[in-house]
């Protein structure tokens, strides 16, 4: 069997590319804007609803003011439709995102259902973000909370956290902040 480089590498490339967009769930979840910083291309562009929209570097000198309420951030992806032309690649993200936000009465829970517009580049050799882009098809708003962490089904389980107290860097060598 003969392999087709031109194939090959559209694989090679969908994978970092896959590999770029799970990233980004995990810099967000654990509010680690080192890592975040290094998904985006400097002159990208991130459209977040109310948060930001305009310069992507902006956004994320913005998240710990944004992340400071929020307890849980999990966000999950599911179908990724993606469409590569040489450097240059789109894609539509499916995804699922909780959010537990401390709020003025109390913590409420957020959620969303949505996707994630992406324009995609490769410079140096590297796929990053060049325009990301949140669209929300749906919410479930739960005010008051109804996350039970305490719950005894739960008890003796590592519960996650935001920021470098998440159990995962004291657990994981290979898996890194920032990286």
């Amino acid at each position: 069997m003969t392999v087709d480089p031109a194939r090959l590498q559209e694989l090679l490339d969908r994978e970092e590319i896959r590999s770029l967009i799970y990233a980004y769930c995990n810099a967000a979840d654990r509010h680690d804007q080192d890592k975040m910083r290094s998904l985006y291309h400097e002159d990208a562009i991130d459209e977040h609803g109310h948060m930001s929209k305009g310069p992507a570097m902006d956004f994320i000198d913005k998240l710990p003011e944004i992340q400071a309420p929020m307890e849980i951030l999990h966000h999950n992806v599911t179908t990724i439709n993606l469409a590569i032309d040489g450097d240059r690649a789109e894609g539509e993200v499916y995804l699922l995102a909780l959010h537990r936000v401390m709020g003025p009465d109390g913590p409420f829970d957020v959620l969303v259902g949505g996707r994630y517009f992406d324009k995609y580049e490769r410079r140096d050799g590297h796929w990053k973000f060049a325009h990301r882009a949140i669209v929300a098809d749906w919410a479930n708003i739960h005010s008051p909370s109804i996350v039970d962490l305490n719950h005894p089904f739960l008890e003796g389980a590592y519960i996650g956290k935001p920021g470098p107290a998440d159990p995962s860097y004291a657990f994981f060598q290979m898996l890194k902040r920032g990286a």
